[in-house]
């Protein structure tokens, strides 16, 4: 990742990561437009969402293989070029089954990308410095995203046409990367040569490797929770003004964004276990907080805030944990775990809001917390 090129592919790095954010995150301006267009029901978005996860889950168990086969620069080809190309049928296909279909493809060019750099990242020796800038940038993704959805929307544009400026960002990082790959290769991952499969299957049965992927899980499971529900629960279930509301929004993604640029300074004082645990105690601070009343403009950017080195502390512990040859396969599993997290947890508390309304979700927040606490303890170094 920095070699004597180390600049150019740590700004090509983080231009991938701010592309899926943004890909990501744009999804929820558009599904009104989507229901609209396909005459869909409400429910019948989440099909999208799943078609997403499963391709997420197959990168998971192809990651080890291509990143052994064909190294990070190849890698990043091959899913920027599958992602932007299904970027491209989003915005032209006619149908919505098609464009559920597709989604597989976009699930597994993200997953390929996340994995991807995650894994050359863990496995670097400047690590800890690099991963959290790289993950900070999938938040400037994820608020650019919405931003560019809604610009086009208010210029009376579709969601075609957002889906057409999507797949073009994504073809500019695709260009930077062949261009890059021309002036030299770039480092392959350390693993297995072969046996991919039988890699997998011995990282599967590591503890450590499940525990990562239910830390990942509840992390950005919570990260999104909030993201999702906050503006509704202030708005919607406290009768907060919508611009309040928007604030204290705002004021999340802002702490979660400066946790993670200011993390490797921060990782490197305390260190990783201590980050993580200080973390946790601030987060469950911030829900508690939260569920109690406290205001949203202290709560929810502390809960940002704590959120955000959980997840590249959990990717640079797992080089730690286990044999080089199983982190390609680990981190895939751990990514994929995220990202399903990121869809099952808050659509699991809409479903139970549904049921108990919108000012019961941040109560709902806190078990899940827990719980990530718990796997924190059970992931401590005697446990790797």
């Amino acid at each position: 990742m920095t070699d004597t090129k180390g600049d150019l592919r740590m700004g090509v790095a983080c231009s991938a990561f701010g592309v899926i954010g943004a890909v990501e995150a744009a999804l929820g301006v558009l599904v009104p437009s989507l229901l609209d267009t396909f005459s869909l029901s409400t429910g019948s978005v989440t099909l999208l969402l799943a078609s997403q996860i499963g391709g997420y889950l197959l990168a998971a168990l192809l990651n080890g293989m291509v990143n052994s086969r064909l190294g990070l620069d190849r890698l990043l080809l091959v899913a920027f070029t599958l992602l932007a190309s299904a970027l491209l049928l989003y915005a032209l296909t006619p149908r919505w089954d098609l464009m559920v279909a597709t989604g597989v493809a976009v699930g597994l060019g993200i997953g390929l990308i996340d994995a991807g750099l995650n894994t050359a990242v863990a496995q670097h020796e400047a690590g800890a410095r690099l991963i959290g800038p790289l993950h900070g940038f999938y938040g400037v993704g994820a608020v650019t995203g919405p931003a560019i959805a809604t610009t086009v929307l208010a210029l009376g544009g579709g969601w075609r046409q957002v889906y057409l400026v999507l797949a073009g960002l994504g073809g500019l990082v695709l260009l930077v990367i062949w261009q890059q790959r021309r002036a030299g290769p770039g480092p392959r991952a350390a693993g297995a040569a072969g046996g991919e499969w039988r890699v997998l299957g011995q990282a599967l049965r590591r503890p450590a490797v499940g525990l990562s992927g239910l830390v990942l899980l509840a992390a950005v499971g919570l990260e999104a929770s909030i993201g999702t529900w906050a503006f509704s629960v202030q708005h919607l279930g406290r009768s907060q003004s919508a611009v309040a509301a928007g604030i204290g929004v705002s004021l999340y993604w802002l702490g979660l964004t400066v946790g993670r640029f200011g993390f490797g300074g921060l990782v490197g004082r305390l260190g990783v276990i201590r980050w993580i645990s200080g973390s946790l105690a601030l987060l469950l601070t911030a829900l508690i907080g939260w569920s109690g009343g406290a205001a949203p403009w202290l709560a929810l950017p502390l809960a940002g805030f704590g959120l955000a080195g959980i997840f590249p502390a959990t990717i640079l512990l797992i080089p730690r944990r286990l044999p080089v040859a199983l982190v390609p396969a680990a981190v895939g599993l751990a990514t994929s775990a995220a990202s399903a997290g990121a869809v099952a947890v808050p659509t699991s508390l809409g479903w139970i809001a549904a049921e108990m309304g919108l000012a019961a979700v941040p109560a709902l927040l806190i078990p899940v917390g827990l719980g990530l606490a718990g796997l924190h303890v059970l992931l401590l170094p005697r446990h790797g």
